[in-house]
């Protein structure tokens, strides 16, 4: 096994970065979430991938932040930024534990799938600290005021058949499917066109940063430079030709 903060495989279009702390079970360390980030960053850049699958191991996807690092240096949080930017869809695939930097690196992805035992939360009080990392405001959108509330504020944890109860991940299955079920979703999503894929992405990123009607805007400018690509043209041609489209990412 290598001593690689992150390991990456390649499996045609799709790619399964997998966090590998094992003896830490994965916690974030500075120098895991900028290996993380520049794996993305690859990934985003070669003109093959089209979906990423994000993962752990069987006992955890990560276990929060390197409590050693906390105080001295601290967290790097510019190297987050770097992750958020990544355009490519990004499936998270969460066995054992994802507390508080594990569950904002999670939550941090398009599509959530959890094992039915897997642990979720944001202990971060217990520590006198918030989540720093998108934590609060994810989780709230996700789940709602008064869920996130108990989570941040009484550190509850969440079960995987609770979180996807109440909409913070969109499938639950048993812990040996959790891969198999993500790199399912992977595989639809990079069978899509790529360009189109990666702008709806982004508009419904911006449901959450921008007033209605400028975020109606940008969306509209999104599908007309979409309507001009070789890929739309591909896929109104095959629809009428009742045939599989082959896209281009053009």
């Amino acid at each position: 096994m290598t001593d690689a903060p992150v390991i990456v495989e390649h499996r045609g279009t799709i790619a399964v970065i997998r966090l590998n702390r094992p003896s830490r079970r994965n916690a974030l360390n500075n120098a895991l979430v900028a290996a993380l980030a520049a794996a993305l960053e690859a990934c985003d850049g070669d003109g093959v991938t089209r979906a990423v699958v994000l993962t752990g191991d069987e006992r955890a996807f990560a276990a929060g932040a390197d409590i050693g690092e906390l105080a001295d240096p601290g967290p790097r949080l510019e190297d987050w930024d770097r992750i958020w930017a990544i355009r490519l869809p990004l499936i998270a695939a969460v066995r054992g534990v994802a507390l508080g930097g594990g569950l904002e690196l999670a939550m941090s992805c398009d599509l959530l799938v959890v094992a039915e035992d897997a642990r979720l939360g944001q202990p971060e009080i217990n520590l006198g600290l918030i989540p720093g990392a998108g934590g609060t405001q994810r989780l709230t959108r996700a789940v709602g005021k008064t869920t996130a509330m108990e989570m941040v504020l009484l550190g509850r944890e969440l079960r995987g058949s609770e979180a996807y109860e109440r909409g913070l991940a969109n499938a639950c299955v048993p812990a040996e499917r959790v891969l198999a079920k993500a790199l399912e979703f992977a595989g639809a999503i990079a069978a899509r066109a790529p360009l189109a894929v990666r702008a709806a992405k982004q508009a419904i990123l911006a449901a959450f940063d921008t007033p209605l009607h400028p975020a109606l805007a940008a969306e509209r400018a999104a599908f007309r430079e979409l309507l001009a690509t070789a890929d739309a043209r591909e896929g109104i041609s095959a629809f009428s030709d009742k045939r599989p489209p082959v896209w281009s990412g053009k």
